[in-house]
């Protein structure tokens, strides 16, 4: 329902203010969910409290309840995920600028309760952003996504079927203030998500079963105690596919081993770095609970079945 006050409204566009709340799509596993603009000042405070428990309370680059606010008047998004409830589980926020004479628009944060995740509501927050920002005239959205988190690379590469277009060293610096970045760094790929063009994605169990993907090379192979391995050697066996590995978990690795950590955020930003500037793009992620790993798969051609 559109609010009834004007300062309350997203004034950027007529469509994104008359926006009204979507029901969550069918396969989706919370009954009641709806997503849509955030209106309210309790509803703005809410998006607030929950950066500080996704990011930890000493987090200092939250993004403050005001600039949520007056975001939307100039082509921002502030949106939100309710249950049944109409509690608020998840949100988010993006600004929207120019970039080579292309109106773009940069989703900034994305945040999930804990207790709700693995439920797709990432996804639908992100869809009902792509349909707000379309309204608007935005050719494509970008967002940061850490490599070694195994369930963002899901939703990213498997759900949404964006394009990786860089890998940018501790983005956010080498310290920060979010405990999520405790001995690891910031390290991000940029996502690329053409509104115009995105196809479909490439299923996760698709991806897995592509012939001889297990075989090819790991360029940063885990050696026994789980610990991957430098992926100098396994650069010079490659021959246009190969692999990259990442935890399933690497919070529970951040706290049980921080030095192994650490190591994972070495190779793999060795190895991802030394892909995209050899011509490698990243095709897709698939999980392998068997062994305990993720794999990011790259190539220097398109795979079969439009993979782009």
């Amino acid at each position: 329902m559109p609010p009834s006050h004007p300062e309350s409204a997203p004034a950027a566009a007529d469509t994104q203010a008359r926006a009204a709340a979507r029901p969550a799509p069918r396969d989706s596993d919370l009954p009641g969910l709806q997503v849509r603009h955030i209106h309210t000042a309790d509803e703005f405070n809410a998006c607030v409290t929950l950066q500080e428990e996704t990011w930890g309370a000493q987090f200092n680059e939250r993004v403050p309840a005001a600039i949520l606010k007056v975001s939307q008047r100039v082509g921002g998004i502030t949106a939100g995920a309710f249950d049944r409830d109409d509690r608020l589980i998840g949100f988010v926020f993006g600004l929207t600028g120019v970039e080579r004479g292309d109106l773009v628009h940069w989703s900034d944060m994305l945040a999930v309760r804990p207790e709700f995740r693995d439920h797709g509501i990432g996804r639908h927050l992100k869809e009902f952003q792509r349909e707000a920002v379309s309204r608007l005239g935005v050719v494509r959205m970008y967002w940061t996504f850490d490599p070694l988190v195994a369930r963002n690379a899901h939703l990213n590469l498997n759900r949404l079927g964006v394009r990786i277009a860089e890998y940018i060293p501790d983005m956010y610096g080498r310290e920060t203030s979010s405990t999520l970045h405790r001995g690891i760094g910031s390290d991000r790929f940029v996502a690329n998500w053409a509104i115009r063009e995105a196809g479909p994605a490439r299923r996760p169990d698709l991806m897995a079963g592509f012939a001889g993907v297990r075989d090819v090379p790991v360029l940063n192979s885990p050696d026994h105690a789980g610990i991957p391995t430098a992926p100098d050697g396994a650069i010079g066996h490659v021959n246009g596919l190969c692999r990259v590995a990442i935890p399933l978990d690497i919070e529970a690795v951040q706290q049980s081993a921080l030095a192994a950590a650490a190591q994972w955020r070495a190779t793999t930003r060795q190895a991802l770095q030394w892909g995209l500037q050899h011509s490698y793009a990243i095709r897709g992620f698939y999980r392998d609970d068997a062994a305990g790993y993720g794999y990011y798969v790259l190539s220097t051609t398109p795979l079969p079945e439009g993979e782009p």
